[in-house]
């Protein structure tokens, strides 16, 4: 497998951080964007701010791209964002933040990358669910309800890309160390793993290696699918 050029969304801190060295580390030429600036400083590496929300920017930012580049191999929709509260407490703010990053933005970039995607030979998307879903966790009621969009997208995708030879998954990951659950008490991510079959936190490793097997070219046959760590299935 020779080097790709992967574009990766929400790459300034966290995961999207580690993907983007892992995939550097590979040979591959990655294309990061997010609000903030990025912390990676390699030849092979470029970094974009943009709002995932606004269509203008993300217009923008594909403009560009096609100028610079002559195909995509892959776009992993990292970015997103959580607030846990009681569905009650909700402010109507909040839920709109949570639903236009996560189901505006992955639609956007989604959209946005096909043309670059169909000049691949072998074009993936790969999407961000969450275990939030099949658990039905409480105080997550709109971040849950927009990575179940996520999901629905993604096998709606995979139906309307596959003639472009484009596979489009989604991976949920379980708990993470992250900047999206510091704020989430331990007691209640304690409370979560006990419900896995894999009684422990995630890593990036675990994620990463999902992904590579999205975006291997063995996996010209798997898509429309979502694959929960932890032991959840759906």
């Amino acid at each position: 497998m020779g080097a790709r050029t992967i574009l990766i969304t929400g790459t300034s801190r966290g995961l999207g951080q580690a993907l983007s060295e892992h995939f550097l580390a590979q040979g591959d030429t990655v294309i990061g964007c997010a609000r903030s600036e990025g912390a990676i400083e390699h030849p092979q590496y470029q970094h974009h701010r943009v709002d995932i929300t606004s269509e203008a920017e993300v217009t923008r930012l594909f403009s560009g791209l096609k100028r610079q580049h002559s195909h995509l191999d892959a776009l992993i929709n990292n970015a997103g964002i959580a607030s846990m509260n009681a569905f009650a407490l909700t402010p109507a703010s909040t839920a709109a933040r949570i639903l236009n990053t996560n189901i505006l933005g992955t639609f956007l970039f989604c959209q946005k990358a096909l043309r670059l995607l169909k000049k691949s030979q072998n074009p993936r998307i790969v999407n961000f669910s969450t275990i939030a879903v099949p658990l039905k966790l409480e105080g997550e009621s709109i971040y849950a309800a927009s990575k179940s969009a996520i999901e629905t997208l993604t096998q709606v995708l995979s139906k309307e890309y596959a003639p472009f030879g484009i596979t489009c998954n989604a991976i949920g990951p379980s708990p993470i160390d992250t900047a999206l659950i510091r704020n989430v008490p331990k007691a209640k991510i304690d409370a979560l793993l006990q419900q896995q079959s894999v009684k422990q936190m995630a890593t990036a490793a675990d994620v990463i290696h999902v992904i590579e097997f999205f975006l291997s070219p063995n996996s010209r046959q798997i898509t429309g699918q979502k694959l929960y760590l932890g032991g959840f299935c759906a």
